[in-house]
């Protein structure tokens, strides 16, 4: 009875590989263009994304109404994140300004305000 069949034909697997000897030479600059095929298939990987989203683009924006509706909603946007950008900056500020101004007449404030 055999206990592992898979085990028995990997080791015959092995023995097999280990006899295998390549003969002929490679050809001349091998490694040179196997590396530059492995950057060019890495290339297209990181390219296909940007590829995907461009086809997209190519397809929806060359109809006028998505476009400017695309348009749009980008400017609308923009303009509500530099407004929020902009409170947000201008509260500081106003908090800055107002603890100077009292800082400057009454000098003894920042010292009671501290704990």
């Amino acid at each position: 009875m055999k206990l592992n069949p898979k085990f028995e034909q990997e080791e015959a697997l092995d023995r097999a590989l280990r006899q295998w000897s390549v003969d002929t030479a490679l050809p001349p600059r091998f490694q040179e263009q196997v590396w530059r095929r492995i950057q060019r298939a890495e290339t297209r990987r990181a390219s296909a994304l940007w590829t995907a989203i461009q086809r997209w683009l190519d397809s929806v924006l060359p109809r006028p109404r998505i476009a400017l509706t695309y348009l749009t909603a980008l400017m609308v946007f923009g303009m509500a994140a530099g407004s929020v950008a902009a409170q947000i900056r201008t509260n500081r500020l106003e908090a800055s300004l107002g603890a100077r101004y009292l800082q400057a007449v009454d000098p003894y404030y920042a010292a009671a305000t501290q704990p």
